[in-house]
């Protein structure tokens, strides 16, 4: 199976980016799921429904989230009853949301879960200890369904390099694929690990990259400076998408092959 990953789209420059990308690179390399972080999706912080129904008819099949999910209080409902999107397993139950996104293809079934770090973020129970205890159930769970669990794809949504790395490390060969977000930067260390789980520091982001991760420079500057309530200004140049490429292995369920993309839009 074929899955492409793309790192947070952020804000209405990002979905421009996805809408011009996307429908031509699916069909020329055959993607099978495509995935996307949406936390940043609306005007660079969390959702709504109208931006999630615009990247679904772009292509997008399914979404990891993060942190920035609930931002928007008028979308509350819509991710109560919206069940293509991951809310992080990590935070407390009763959040609103739901715990994973799952999909049946060709006789496969695809697991999508978002998980936060817990270095330099809000608070949040052990990814580790959250991630143990799903597979665990899902293990239990998958003698009785009929279309057994074989992908599951883990979005790592956190700060510190040195924590998305012991996790990748420690989930190796349980999960088929162990892809961090958050900082919107790509990091070049794509791999396939030792037991068979695709791995990457940092997807990037999808979006205005001559920016401060998606801001403009300009409002950045003066939070910064200032350290007032300054509004985060979206940026809007400098299209770029950042994404993976991801041949997983439908029968074990490990990676075979990942690719990194890094693609400028004009």
């Amino acid at each position: 199976m074929r899955i492409l990953f793309l790192g947070d789209i952020f804000g209405k420059p990002g979905r421009e980016a996805i809408k011009s990308f996307l429908p031509n690179f699916k069909k020329e390399n055959q993607v099978d799921l495509c995935i996307a972080n949406c936390e940043n999706l609306s005007d660079g912080k969390g959702i709504s429904e109208k931006s999630i129904n615009e990247m679904l008819f772009a292509g997008i099949d399914i979404f990891s989230s993060g942190n920035h999910l609930w931002d928007k209080k008028e979308s509350t409902a819509f991710i109560c009853k919206e069940k293509r999107i991951a809310k992080p397993l990590n935070y407390p139950k009763a959040s609103l949301g739901f715990e994973f996104v799952k999909v049946e293809m060709n006789g496969v079934l695809v697991i999508l879960v978002t998980l936060c770090g817990q270095v330099f973020m809000s608070p949040v129970d052990s990814p580790f200890y959250a991630l143990d205890h799903f597979l665990k159930t899902l293990h239990l769970k998958g003698g009785n369904s009929k279309s057994l669990q074989k992908i599951t794809i883990v979005d790592f949504h956190a700060e510190s390099t040195a924590e998305k790395r012991t996790f990748g490390m420690y989930f190796d060969g349980r999960i088929s694929a162990m892809l961090g977000t958050h900082t919107h930067v790509q990091t070049v260390d794509e791999q396939i690990m030792e037991k068979g789980t695709a791995y990457i520091t940092d997807v990037g982001m999808c979006g205005p990259h001559s920016s401060v991760i998606g801001i403009t420079f300009e409002s950045s500057f003066e939070k910064i400076r200032t350290n007032m309530p300054i509004r985060h200004e979206t940026a809007k140049d400098g299209l770029q998408i950042n994404a993976v490429l991801i041949d997983i292995d439908e029968k074990s369920g490990k990676a075979l092959k990942i690719k990194r993309i890094k693609e400028n839009i004009l």
